[in-house]
């Protein structure tokens, strides 16, 4: 029995749905990483496309649920942050490994600049800006593994771009949040969303991909990084969100 004036307990259902949503990316993982050992690199990196997608979407819902107000004890950012690592770090990097892509006698040198770096980056206290901006390469390693699978690229060239790009992630250059960063927000998501169509395309070919379609697929990245370039260069210093 209830004591007088106390209030009953009742459980934010949209809030937790939403942070249940986030979490699913965990699954997805393990799913993934189950896929790379069977040496199905289709579902492996379906698994990445629809991780991704979870990612691009729970911020909105997030937001709409208004989870930070009505389930304050669960922080959305560190479960998102675990998940992200799991499949835009741990997962691609396992399938560059697995399938060859790196070459055998510095793989595991490789794998570990990644995971390090990776992991300062996730960690940073600058990693999101409040003016909506990632600080440093945002570790989209998925995407990088993706392309270098299509195009089959050498396993010293792959070992260099990962390096690389590892490196890219000290230098607090702001990368765009697509869905947040609001200059060009509108044509941002609606180019993001046809480059997440014509990905999807790719990864159904899998192994067999229209060589075309992913040559066509990379105007978004190169989108992404000359607007990121250009607006980092016009930027004031801003603090950490």
């Amino acid at each position: 029995m209830l004591r007088a004036n106390a209030k009953p307990f009742r459980i934010p259902v949209a809030a937790a749905a939403v942070h249940a949503y986030t979490a699913s990316g965990a699954v997805l993982a393990f799913i993934g990483i189950r896929a790379v050992f069977a040496d199905d690199v289709r579902l492996a990196f379906a698994m990445m496309f629809l991780a991704t997608f979870i990612d691009s979407t729970d911020g909105v819902l997030a937001r709409a649920a208004r989870v930070k107000e009505r389930l304050p004890s669960v922080d959305g950012a560190r479960i998102d942050d675990i998940v992200d690592y799991l499949t835009f770090v741990v997962l691609p990097l396992l399938l560059l490994d697995r399938f060859g892509f790196l070459p055998s006698s510095v793989s595991m040198l490789v794998v570990a600049i990644v995971l390090l770096s990776s992991a300062y980056g996730f960690s940073s206290a600058d990693a999101k800006t409040s003016d909506h901006f990632f600080t440093g390469f945002p570790s989209y390693w998925n995407i990088v593994a993706l392309y270098l699978y299509v195009f089959a690229v050498p396993p010293t060239a792959a070992a260099a771009i990962l390096v690389v790009l590892s490196v890219l992630i000290f230098v607090r250059i702001g990368y765009i949040y697509p869905s947040r960063t609001p200059v060009l927000r509108g044509l941002t998501v609606t180019f993001g969303s046809v480059w997440a169509v014509s990905i999807a395309a790719v990864i159904g070919w899998l192994p067999s991909a229209p060589r075309w379609l992913a040559i066509a697929s990379l105007g978004f990245p190169v989108y992404y990084i000359v607007l990121s370039l250009v607006l980092h260069a016009r930027r004031r210093p801003v603090a950490a969100e």
